[in-house]
């Protein structure tokens, strides 16, 4: 799912020359503009641009950011952008471009939600569209999604949402983006945008979802909080000694709050949960995500299994310290790893996971190093960071409390 091509293009940008003018060269992802008044048929998901005088243009887009994933991008609906003559008749106008894309592909997974979702709406948000508010106009947008995401959404617009799956009605908009840009994985590059912002300022955007709105205070003369992010249900990198992780957390003196995110928990419970907590824990996989809800100062352990070095890098340790946390990794031993019962010590799975991955993160590697892999921690060894990690959190809660 994730490639590890590290050119990140900026957003396109338009003149007042173009009229529809698309990008097609980034690996991950096409983006369209529409630079002009268009309309939206949602019957047959085409954008009409009126342009008596030009010559007709025609481009497809499917808007979602994974278009090198077939069978990914094999549910994703193409749209079409067009320009003639005419253009149909408006039925709804809105004085504000449109913001197009895909919820479907991965969607519901917490990490591809803000890497491939919410982290390029914001970047979008803040380059090209950067003094305007636009209209979301989303397909393969479920029902429970925008529900579970709702507060988020509105923070990026206070128009309805345009559901292209069951709209039937055109409307028309200044101008249209379609398709979501990158900086990178879970990345805000402040240069490439019109305002200089970075993660912390995204952060910002999440406390105005999910915690000013919902009035949790932080408890008084509170201990040390540890959040341990738990993975159950088989589905790999699960910490097979949890209990005595939390235990020797404990002693060491932490509050420890353990924690089984789903695509059910609500996004102000876990906000709340985090963001008033001082330190978290767990075993890299997509709940770390949860990293951009902690306050910037906090401070964040990823355990990081074999052959996840590099994802675990990328993922969230360079968001992480981007965001302002103190970050720690313990890197599993041998030893530590599953994948010694299995393979043995001397199997280059083991032995050389670089060399064995190679060039290529296929779905073989994929599945031995994340899926068939699970972490028996040393607990003489990990004392020594959960001790770390409690001397850099108690100087935080002294601080920030």
């Amino acid at each position: 799912m994730i490639g590890r091509d590290p050119n990140y293009s900026r957003p396109l940008q338009s003149t007042p020359s173009t009229r529809i003018t698309c990008t097609r060269s980034h690996k991950y992802y096409d983006f369209c503009f529409i630079n002009g008044s268009t309309v939206l048929d949602p019957t047959t998901s085409t954008f009409f641009m009126a342009d008596p005088t030009g010559p007709p243009l025609m481009e497809k887009i499917k808007p979602y950011p994974r278009k090198l994933e077939t069978s990914t991008m094999s549910g994703i609906k193409e749209l079409i952008l067009t320009s003639g003559p005419r253009a149909p008749k408006c039925q709804i106008q809105h004085n504000a471009p449109a913001l197009v894309f895909s919820a479907g592909g991965y969607t519901g997974n917490v990490f591809h939600d803000f890497n491939d979702g919410f982290n390029p709406i914001f970047i979008i948000v803040n380059s090209i569209l950067h003094d305007q508010e636009p209209v979301l106009v989303m397909s393969k947008a479920r029902d429970w999604w925008v529900s579970r995401y709702g507060d988020l959404l509105r923070t990026f617009t206070k128009h309805p949402i345009i559901n292209l799956d069951n709209d039937t009605a055109n409307h028309c908009f200044t101008s249209a983006s379609v398709g979501l840009t990158s900086h990178g994985l879970v990345t805000i590059n402040p240069k490439l945008l019109h305002t200089p912002k970075t993660l912390v300022h995204f952060h910002g955007i999440l406390d105005k979802a999910f915690g000013r709105n919902h009035h949790h205070p932080r408890p008084s003369g509170s201990r040390l909080r540890l959040v341990l992010i738990s993975r159950t249900g088989g589905v790999g990198r699960e910490m097979l000694n949890q209990n005595e992780v939390k235990q020797a957390a404990e002693k060491v003196g932490f509050e420890v709050v353990v924690f089984v995110p789903s695509s059910t928990t609500a996004m102000h419970v876990a906000y709340n949960l985090l963001s008033k907590s001082h330190a978290m824990v767990g075993v890299h996989g997509a709940a770390m995500t949860h990293l951009l809800f902690m306050r910037p100062g906090s401070v964040f352990m990823q355990i990081v299994p074999l052959g996840t070095h590099w994802l675990a890098n990328v993922c969230y340790e360079s968001p992480a310290r981007a965001m302002g946390l103190q970050y720690i990794d313990y890197r599993i031993n041998v030893e530590e790893s599953s994948l010694v019962d299995k393979y043995g010590k001397d199997d280059i799975v083991v032995k050389d996971p670089v060399s064995k991955m190679g060039s290529n993160w296929s779905m073989e590697v994929m599945k031995i190093y994340l899926k068939e892999q699970n972490v028996k921690l040393d607990l003489d060894r990990f004392n020594w960071l959960l001790k770390a990690a409690y001397d850099k959190a108690k100087k935080f809660m002294d601080k920030e409390g």
